[in-house]
C-alpha cells in the first residue's frame, strides 16, 4: 500500500519566512537534499558540493535512505534557498543519515578557526583537561551538584536550630516561620534574577554570584542578633538557593551526554538529599553546645560554600550557552574538553549549532518583540511551560520542604523530646538520600514516564500511614512513633526517587533561546510553592488537623497529579535537546492519545500478570520508534500549512 506525505513548512521555518520544504516518496528516484551555503568544501561517496560562478551560493546534496520503517527505496529531499543556514530539522537529517563527511568538514573549519585564534594567558582564566572527557564530566557535574548540597544542608539546619534559636533571640510563633519560610522567599526573588543573570553571565557566571549571596547569608544568620537581621540572613541566602536551583540543572543538562542527563542531573537531587543529612548530622553534633549552639549550626554552611566556589572557578562554560552567545568557536573548544571529539559527540554539536542558530534567526526576525512572549504565542514553548511548571508543583505541594523544614517539630508531635527529635530527623533525611539512589541509577534506564507514574504512589502510601499514626494516642508511644517513622521512611525514600523529576525535566523541555526565562519560570514556582506550604503550614495543620493535611491535602493532590502523568507526560529519556524540541512540537491531542494507548497497553499486562513487559526498560515507544518518528515529523510541519496524505 503506497503512502505519500507532503510536509509543509514548521512553525518556526514560517516566521523566519521561508526555511525548507520537505518532500517524501516512497519510489526509488534519486531524491536529493539540498543545503544552503555551509562555507566549505568537502568530497565524498554521499556528499557533493557546488558553487556557482560568483562564489556566493553552495549546494550540498545527500542521500538518506533507509527512512520510515528501514525502508532502503525511502529517500527525503530537502530544499532551501541560497543564503540560508541549515534548520534545526535539517541537521537532524544530515545526522541521520550518517554522512559524517559533511559534519567533519564543518567542524574541521570550526577547529581551524580554534588553532589561529590569539590564545592570551592571564592568571583568572582556570583551565583544566583531561585525556578522557568523561573524567571531565564527573568532575563538572561533581562541583556544580555541590550546589544541591548547600540548599540542603540549609533546609535542614534551620530544624534543628528552631529547636533553640526562637528563645535565644525571643521569636514569637509567626516570627518563627518567618525565619524557616525567609529562605524560600528569598529565592523566589533569586529565581526572578535567573533569567537577566544567566542572559548576561552566563550559567557559570550566575553559580559564582549564588555562591556569592551563599556565604554572605551564612554568615549574617549565624552572628544575627535580632530577628529583622535574620530575617534577613535567610532573604539573602534565598537568593543564592534561587539563583543556584534554577542554574545547575541547566548547567549540567546543557554539557553532559543525552544517555546520562537524567542520570546526572538527578545527582543534583541525590546532593540535596545528602545536604539535608549532613545539616541534621551538624545539628546532632552541636546540639548539646550549651552557649549558641544553633549559630554554630547555621554557619557550617560556610564551610560548603568556599569549597565549591574554589571548584566551580576551574569549570568551563556551558557550551550550548557559548552557542547561544554566538561564541561558536568557544563552545566548540569547551566541548571538545568536556565530551570529546567521538563520532556521535560531533554529531550532537552540529545539530545543537545549527538549531540554536535557526532559533536565534527565528527571534532575530521577529525584532521589537520579547523572546519570552514565545512562552504564548509559539504553541511548542506554551506546552513546555506548562507542563515543567504543573510538575514542579506538584513536587511541592505533595508536602515535601515543609516536612523538611518541620521535621524535628513534627517529631515532637509524636512524643520524641527535643533531642531525640533532633537525632531521629536522620531517619528522615536518610530515607530521601537513599530513596535518590534508584533515580541516579535506573531514571535514564526506564524513562521519566515510568519512573514519576512508578513513584507517586509510593509516597501517597507513605502520607496514607502517616496520617494514620496520629490516630494512635500518645500515651502509646511505641504505636504512635513506630507508625509514623515507618510513613516517613516509605514517603522520603519513594519521593527521593520522584524529586529528581523536578530539575531533571525542566532543565531540558525548554528550547535553548528559552532555557534561561523557562528555568526562571520554574525555579519561581518550585520556591514560591516552597515558601507557601512552608509559611503556612503551622495555620494549615490548625484549619485542616494533622490528617487533614497530610492525607486530605498533600494525599489528594498526589492522586490528582498521577492522573495527570498518565494523560499528559511524554517520555524524553535518551534525547538529545534538540529532538525534545520535536516531540513538544507535536499536538497535545496526539500526546494524550498516545499515552493512553500505551497506559491501557500496560494496564493490560499488569493485570495479566506479564511483569517482564511492565517493568521492561525497553519501552512501547522504544519498539515502535520508526513509526512514532515519523508522526512526529508529520505532526510537527504538517499542520503548520502541509498536507498530509495516505490509505
Amino acid at each position: 500500500m503506497s503512502k505519500a506525505i507532503h510536509v509543509g513548512r514548521r512553525a518556526q521555518d514560517i516566521h523566519n519566512g521561508g526555511y525548507p520544504h520537505v518532500e517524501s516518496s516512497s519510489d526509488s528516484s534519486n531524491n536529493e537534499i539540498n543545503i544552503p551555503n555551509r562555507e566549505r568544501r568537502a568530497s565524498g561517496p554521499h556528499v557533493k558540493h557546488t558553487i556557482d560562478a560568483d562564489g556566493e551560493k553552495e549546494q550540498a546534496h545527500f542521500h538518506l535512505e533507509g527512512g520510515d520503517n528501514g525502508d532502503p527505496n525511502r529517500k527525503f529531499s530537502v530544499h532551501s534557498t541560497s543564503g540560508r543556514r541549515l534548520s534545526e530539522w535539517e541537521a537532524m537529517q544530515v545526522a541521520a543519515a550518517g554522512d559524517m563527511e559533511t559534519i567533519d568538514a564543518e567542524i574541521d573549519e570550526i577547529e581551524a578557526e580554534l588553532q589561529t585564534m590569539n590564545k592570551k594567558s592571564r592568571w583568572y582564566k582556570f583551565e583544566l583537561s583531561f585525556k578522557d572527557p568523561r573524567h571531565f564530566t564527573w568532575l563538572l557535574v561533581g562541583f556544580a551538584s555541590m550546589g544541591g548540597l548547600l540548599s540542603g544542608i540549609d533546609q535542614s539546619l534551620i530544624s534543628g536550630a528552631n529547636l533553640y534559636m526562637p528563645t535565644s533571640l525571643n521569636l514569637n510563633t509567626k516570627q518563627v516561620s518567618m525565619v524557616s519560610s525567609g529562605v524560600p522567599l528569598g529565592a523566589v526573588g533569586g529565581a526572578i534574577l535567573l533569567g537577566p543573570l544567566n542572559e548576561r553571565f552566563g550559567r557559570k557566571g550566575a553559580i559564582i554570584i549564588s555562591l556569592v549571596l551563599y556565604t554572605l547569608g551564612g554568615a549574617l544568620e549565624a552572628g544575627a542578633i535580632n530577628y529583622g537581621m535574620m530575617v534577613a540572613a535567610r532573604v539573602i541566602l534565598g537568593l543564592g538557593v534561587g539563583l543556584e536551583g534554577g542554574t545547575v540543572p541547566v548547567y549540567v543538562a546543557e554539557s553532559v551526554a543525552r544517555k546520562y542527563r537524567g542520570n546526572l542531573v538527578s545527582l543534583y537531587q541525590f546532593m540535596i538529599a545528602l545536604g539535608e543529612v549532613f545539616g541534621y548530622v551538624v545539628a546532632a553534633i552541636f546540639v548539646n553546645v550549651k552557649s549558641g549552639s544553633w549559630r554554630y549550626m547555621l554557619g557550617s554552611s560556610l564551610v560548603f560554600s568556599t569549597i565549591m566556589f574554589a571548584g566551580i572557578l576551574f569549570m568551563p562554560e556551558s557550551p550550548r550557552y557559548l552557542m547561544h552567545s554566538g561564541k561558536t568557536v568557544k563552545a566548540w573548544a569547551v566541548w571538545k574538553r568536556i565530551r570529546g571529539t567521538q563520532p556521535e559527540a560531533k554529531e550532537e554539536f552540529f545539530i545543537m549549532k545549527h538549531s540554536v542558530e535557526s532559533e536565534s534567526a527565528d527571534v532575530n526576525s521577529r525584532s521589537g518583540t520579547f523572546a519570552w512572549l514565545d512562552f504564548f504565542t509559539v504553541p511548542r514553548a506554551r506546552r513546555a511551560i506548562i507542563y515543567a511548571n504543573i510538575m514542579v508543583f506538584l513536587g511541592q505541594f505533595t508536602g515535601i520542604n515543609a516536612i523538611q523544614y518541620y521535621m524535628a517539630t513534627l517529631m515532637s508531635q509524636v512524643g520524641f523530646n527535643s533531642e531525640q527529635s533532633v537525632f531521629m530527623s536522620l531517619v528522615g533525611g536518610g530515607a530521601l538520600l537513599l530513596g535518590t539512589l534508584p533515580a541516579i541509577f535506573y531514571m535514564e534506564k526506564f524513562g521519566r514516564r515510568f519512573w514519576a507514574i512508578a513513584m507517586l504512589p509510593g509516597f501517597f502510601l507513605g502520607l496514607v500511614i502517616i496520617g494514620a499514626s496520629y490516630t494512635v494516642p500518645l500515651s502509646n508511644k511505641a504505636g504512635s512513633q513506630g507508625a509514623y517513622i515507618a510513613g516517613l521512611i516509605i514517603y522520603e525514600g519513594f519521593f527521593g526517587s520522584y524529586a529528581c523529576l523536578t530539575w531533571v525535566l525542566p532543565s531540558e523541555v525548554y528550547p535553548t533561546y528559552l532555557r534561561s526565562y523557562g528555568m526562571e519560570t520554574s525555579d519561581v514556582t518550585l520556591f514560591l510553592c516552597s515558601f507557601l506550604v512552608t509559611y503556612f503550614f503551622s495555620q494549615m495543620q490548625e484549619a485542616f488537623t494533622r490528617i487533614g493535611l497530610s492525607l486530605g491535602f498533600y494525599g489528594g493532590i498526589a492522586v490528582v497529579g498521577w492522573f495527570y502523568q498518565i494523560l499528559f507526560m511524554p517520555e524524553t529519556k535518551n534525547k538529545t535537546l534538540e529532538e525534545i524540541d520535536i516531540i513538544f512540537s507535536q499536538p497535545t491531542s496526539e500526546l494524550v492519545k498516545e499515552n493512553l494507548r500505551s497506559s491501557l497497553v500496560t494496564a493490560n499486562d499488569f493485570i495479566h500478570f506479564r511483569w517482564n513487559k511492565v517493568f521492561s526498560p525497553v519501552s512501547e515507544s522504544d519498539l515502535t520508534a520508526g513509526g512514532a518518528h515519523k508522526d512526529l515529523a508529520k505532526h510537527q510541519v504538517a499542520q503548520e500549512g502541509g498536507e498530509v496524505k495516505g490509505e
